[in-house]
This record gives C-alpha cells, sequence and structure tokens, in this order.
C-alpha cells in the first residue's frame, strides 16, 4: 500500500514537477520514519536523502510541504523537518522552499 501510495504520489509530482519524480520515487525508503512508523530513518533513507540533497535538493520543498497528504498519505511534518538531522545530512535552509516550491507546484 505505501509503494502504491508513493508511486500515486510520484505520478502526480510528475505532473508538476517532472525532475522530481525520480528523487522522490527514491526517498521511498524514508516514508515510514516521517509518517511516524519507525524511530529511526534506515541507512538507506539516509542514503538516498544525501543523493537527493547533492543533486536536487529542490524536490525537498514537496516533503517539506507534506505533498503527501492531500492523497491520503500521513507525514509528520515535524519528523519530515528533523530528517535530514537524524541522518547527518547537512541541507539548503527550510526558508528557501518558499520560492523553489512555488515554482514546482
Amino acid at each position: 500500500m505505501v509503494a502504491v501510495a508513493l508511486t500515486y504520489t510520484a505520478g502526480i509530482t510528475a505532473q508538476s514537477s517532472s525532475g522530481c519524480t525520480t528523487a522522490l520515487i527514491g526517498l521511498s525508503p524514508c516514508l515510514n520514519y516521517i509518517s511516524g512508523n519507525t524511530s529511526r530513518p534506515s541507512s538507506s533513507c539516509c542514503s538516498q536523502l544525501g543523493s537527493v540533497v547533492s543533486s536536487q535538493p529542490q524536490c525537498l520543498c514537496q516533503l517539506v510541504n507534506g505533498g503527501g497528504s492531500s492523497l491520503g498519505i500521513t507525514i509528520n511534518q515535524t519528523r519530515a523537518l528533523g530528517l535530514p538531522s537524524a541522518c547527518r545530512v547537512q541541507t539548503p535552509p527550510v526558508s528557501r522552499c518558499n520560492g523553489a516550491c512555488q515554482k514546482y507546484h
């Protein structure tokens, strides 16, 4: 069910920001953490997060802005914002998402 929801989210994302589709699909190992189902992100989640930060950091805005909530995917925004810290991955400031996300939504 999680994979189906993530695939559906990616399909919606593809319509508005096709460049982020692959990046967001790659973050699927993080879904359990950001939805509150696990206490720590997996190593594969952190690895994927690092890849997205280095290649397409603007795609993280959709995660920060709770893009899955409109599709019935529960994302704990506090957890989403804390994911980089939990993974020890340096990200651009969240304040940059406001302008970047407007471009992608």
